[in-house]
């Protein structure tokens, strides 16, 4: 088996959408549930078409994973250090697409100096972004109506947080 990690082209979005739209559909049943709602609503942004311009922003970092040449994995990073999107075709599941893409991603963010990368996870992702060393911090329902959890990895490990720029809200301690 050959796994290759590589920055994704517009010419990879119709597979990436396959990706995309099979990796909802069949993994993520326990999130929607079936619901023709959820599932129409989940899925209608996922066209060859949106996939490709989102390939094509500048201020994306998008990856796919192949595997024998072939698109197994895709991956978004914003400018604003939110992971967008992490899916795997549920074949390639527990292959290490996931986390050579989530390497990645996160060094990248590093590069671009972001100090932590956020994501809303479904609960079909929960345990993988866990073992990742994402922290939880709490749940959140996404437009399309499934119950997410939000999570966070600190990125800059080495550096102490600065307190020195933080606003103060009253002067209850001013004294």
């Amino acid at each position: 088996m050959s796994l290759e990690i590589r920055i994704a082209a517009p010419e990879d979005a119709f597979a990436a959408c396959t990706v995309l739209r099979r990796s909802i559909t069949e993994c993520c049943v326990a999130d929607h549930k079936d619901d023709p709602a959820i599932l129409g609503a989940w899925l209608g942004n996922k066209t060859p078409q949106t996939v490709a311009s989102w390939f094509e922003s500048p201020t994306n970092y998008s990856l796919v994973a192949l595997k024998d040449g072939a698109v197994i994995g895709v991956s978004l990073l914003t400018g604003a250090g939110k992971l967008a999107l992490c899916y795997l075709l549920p074949e390639a599941r527990g292959l290490g697409a996931g986390k050579a893409m989530l390497a990645k991603v996160e060094e990248t963010a590093c590069n671009w100096g972001v100090k932590a990368v956020q994501l809303h996870s479904t609960a079909t992702g929960e345990e993988f972004f866990a073992s990742q060393g994402y922290v939880r911090s709490g749940h959140v329902r996404s437009p399309y109506g499934v119950d997410t959890i939000f999570f966070w990895k600190q990125l800059d490990r080495g550096a102490a947080p600065d307190t020195s720029q933080r606003k103060r809200f009253c002067n209850c301690n001013s004294a």
